[in-house]
């Protein structure tokens, strides 16, 4: 039986520490603007952290786990929106350990259901992080932390 092919989303992925997570939600949701202020919080407390891609993933199943990279073409290039494209450096292929769906509202208590996803066929811990309009930059980025410390946690 041969390998699935990769396929291409749309979203954001990052390399944060030593994790790799997918931001997905629907177009203007604010997952570059998310990515970047991570990315400008992990080097401010001098923690490593790369862009892999923005707008366009592809993932891999590579030895049961999922691979995300970059289109060569967009590799180190995130939007931001008042100023265009910008570069940041770009990460190599990294391994997808959390996902995180930006939404379109908060709940004040999610299910416990909504921490976890299927991609590709693999279970994955995820969270739901309510998009830029519904709440602040601030919560979102506690919110992003809460969950890869318990990520940290659960390995």
């Amino acid at each position: 039986m041969s390998a699935p092919l990769p396929a291409t989303i749309h979203g954001t992925a990052l390399v944060l520490g030593q994790a790799g997570v997918l931001l997905r939600g629907r177009s203007g949701a604010g997952k570059s603007l998310l990515a970047l202020a991570l990315l400008e919080r992990w080097a401010l407390k001098g923690l490593a952290a790369g862009l892999v891609s923005d707008d366009r993933v592809i993932l891999e199943l590579v030895d049961g786990a999922i691979v995300m990279a970059a289109p060569p073409s967009i590799a180190g290039l995130i939007e931001l929106r008042g100023r265009g494209i910008i570069s940041r450096p770009a990460q190599g292929p990294a391994r997808l350990d959390l996902v995180i769906d930006l939404v379109d509202q908060l709940e004040r208590m999610p299910e416990e259901s909504a921490f976890t996803t299927e991609v590709l066929g693999i279970r994955l811990a995820a969270a739901p992080v309510p998009a830029g309009p519904i709440i602040g930059l601030e919560h979102q980025l506690l919110l992003v932390s809460a969950a890869l410390a318990e990520l940290s946690a659960a390995h």
